[in-house]
């Protein structure tokens, strides 16, 4: 797991209002917790406390954990299509053709799964295996990162 991606979301539940965060990637799941602070106002007008809306480091909690035994017996037999740039994921050549792939469907290698637009070039994402398509990770017409999951496929 990406260290700066470990910064990225703390800053982002930092600035917004949330008091936890969970996410799995790449085998590792990570939980990022806020430690919620109580004030105690003094019933004396004059005096008040507040808290900073900035906490620092030691109040926020970090927890990774591997994946266990259990997901990588399912994932055996499984294969992740990452993606090769950061673009813009789309699943059909044109808005109005179909999709190139579907879940469910049979691929092989070679096989055109999707398509990554980067600087107005349109890249197609070939298939690297055989397998059948079991989800497809990333939403049509939203940015992806590199290296991002973006389908999962059973191979034979």
């Amino acid at each position: 797991m990406d260290l700066n991606l470990i910064k990225k979301l703390v800053r982002i539940l930092d600035t917004s209002g949330l008091t936890d965060l969970e996410v799995e990637e790449s085998g590792f799941k990570i939980k990022i917790a806020k430690k919620v602070k109580t004030v105690s106002v003094n019933s004396q007008p004059q005096i008040s406390q507040s808290v900073s809306p900035d906490p620092d480091l030691s109040d926020i909690n970090i927890k990774i954990n591997s994946k266990s035994e259990s997901d990588e017996e399912a994932g055996k037999n499984q294969h992740v299509i990452n993606s090769p740039i950061v673009g813009t994921f789309y699943r059909a050549p044109s808005p109005d053709a179909d999709d190139y792939v579907k879940v469910g469907d049979v691929v092989s290698q070679g096989s055109v799964l999707c398509i990554v637009e980067a600087m107005k070039l349109m890249n197609e994402i070939e298939c690297d295996v055989n397998g059948k398509i079991i989800k497809i990770l990333a939403e049509n017409g939203k940015p992806v990162e590199y290296n991002q999951p973006l389908f999962l496929i059973q191979t034979n």
